[in-house]
């Protein structure tokens, strides 16, 4: 048996677990359907993607953040966390040496296999799905349920949803743009239907070329493109982007009537990729590209 401490006050691993489990717990439902019981307060938090942890930082739990991922670069105290690896490979054995209470996942991250380890080991693992605009605001609301933090998790849920009933009833009467949104150019990879991305874009008063495709994140021909006639075509820009060429993309589509009427406009990237409280200011930025005309 491995015993940690000094003479006199050595503790074993099995009691430092047993001590965990006596903690008070609750038991939750995660955005997959699992049950998962999680202390009432967890003070010891893994956050496994940016947008969990922008989430935390957003209700007041920087404080009790002890992991990030290496993309976990916003706000600026989130440089300052231990890091665990990325968001598709974290390093388990990083992971478990925090010795957290909770973990938090996204099931864009795929980590089955991590979970499915963390189990093992009686440390709660509660994943999130968001798929659309209003469900990142359900998102918040529950990890303020699972932090303790209801409340400061509650005003900011309610804030994000008052900004986007505004936006809703700026664009309700004006006409809707076909818009071709742009992941990456080489090859041409855009949002499908059940994207919070295609969400975005039908409430900014778009709609979504690709929003009929069944794959989340198809490679697209430049025939359907032109086929399509996008009105508006919509480049992410910053983190993450892959460096799409704009003078590229005006070459390549010169034929439709987005570059017709010179409407190839950049969106930042962190603001609409990450579902996190940002995601309205990307969903401001998105209303403004469609409908600047909108008060």
């Amino acid at each position: 048996l491995l015993l940690i401490g000094v003479a006199g006050g050595c503790r074993s691993t099995t009691e430092d677990g047993a001590l965990r489990n006596r903690q008070a717990t609750q038991k939750l439902t995660d955005g997959i359907g699992r049950e998962v019981s999680v202390p009432v307060r967890p003070e010891r938090i893994i956050s496994l993607a940016p947008n969990l942890t922008e989430i935390l930082f957003a209700i007041g739990l920087g404080d009790r953040i002890v992991g990030v991922t290496s993309y976990c670069d916003f706000p600026a105290a989130a440089l300052t966390k231990a890091r665990v690896g990325d968001t598709i490979t974290p390093n388990p054995e990083r992971v478990i040496a925090l010795k957290p209470d909770l973990v938090l996942v996204t099931t864009s991250s795929q980590l089955e296999s991590l979970t499915r380890q963390l189990d093992r080991l009686s440390i709660p693992v509660y994943v999130t799905n968001p798929r659309t605009v209003r469900d990142i605001v359900v998102t918040i609301r529950l990890l303020g349920e699972v932090t303790g933090e209801q409340k400061r998790a509650g005003e900011l849920a309610n804030e994000m949803e008052r900004r986007l009933r505004q936006i809703e009833g700026r664009v309700s009467r004006l006409p809707r743009l076909r818009v071709l949104y742009m992941l990456q150019l080489d090859p041409l990879i855009v949002p499908g239907r059940r994207t919070f991305l295609n969400d975005m874009i039908t409430i900014a008063g778009g709609e979504l070329i690709s929003g009929m495709e069944e794959a989340d994140y198809p490679q697209f021909s430049r025939e359907s493109v032109l086929v399509r006639a996008p009105e508006v075509i919509l480049l992410p820009s910053g983190h993450g982007t892959g460096g799409i060429d704009i003078d590229a993309v005006r070459n390549l589509f010169r034929r439709t009537p987005a570059v017709s009427a010179n409407r190839v406009l950049t969106i930042d990237a962190d603001l609409v990729d990450r579902p996190g409280p940002r995601i309205i200011d990307g969903l401001e930025q998105i209303a403004q590209a469609l409908h600047p005309e909108s008060p």
